[in-house]
């Protein structure tokens, strides 16, 4: 039954670097949802676990399959319209526009600043994305819900 359960709805997984702060911190001991994101999909603002290679890591989902996004100002832009981003509290440098294919996702980490996202890796494949990643269970004192 363990062997179920971690294969196919709920694994640890462990955040590394600051990428996410200060949401996330390096260290953090996290659930892995696999069932929740094939239920009910993969929303604007969900954190995500994504394989690149051998390395899992965790980011925000910013942008949508077929939108366009841009930063300007420090400002998120989708489709041209401004759209609020309060997960970030560092400075977002600009980018210009991206087009996201069909069945990929632009990703940032909440650490702007310092963070490897799809500002350097592009545009994520949906296969890519493990799941969400929302229920902190180690260190105690952070235990819950992000």
């Amino acid at each position: 039954m363990v062997i179920i359960i971690r294969t196919f709805i709920f694994t640890p997984v462990v955040v590394n670097g600051p990428s996410m702060m200060n949401t996330l911190h390096n260290g953090d001991v996290m659930i892995l949802d696999k069932i929740g994101m094939k239920l009910g999909g993969i929303k604007r603002f969900d954190i995500v676990v994504i394989q690149t290679g051998k390395t899992k890591i965790i980011k925000r989902v910013i942008g949508m399959p077929g939108e366009i996004i841009s930063y300007h100002d420090n400002k998120l832009y989708i489709n041209g319209k401004e759209v609020s981003d309060n997960h970030s509290n560092e400075i977002t440098y600009d980018f210009e526009e991206v087009k996201i294919p069909d069945g990929e996702y632009y990703v940032l980490g909440d650490n702007r600043t310092d963070s490897v996202d799809s500002r350097i890796l592009g545009t994520i494949p949906k296969n890519e994305i493990l799941g969400h990643a929302t229920f902190i269970i180690y260190p105690f004192n952070r235990f819950g819900s992000r």
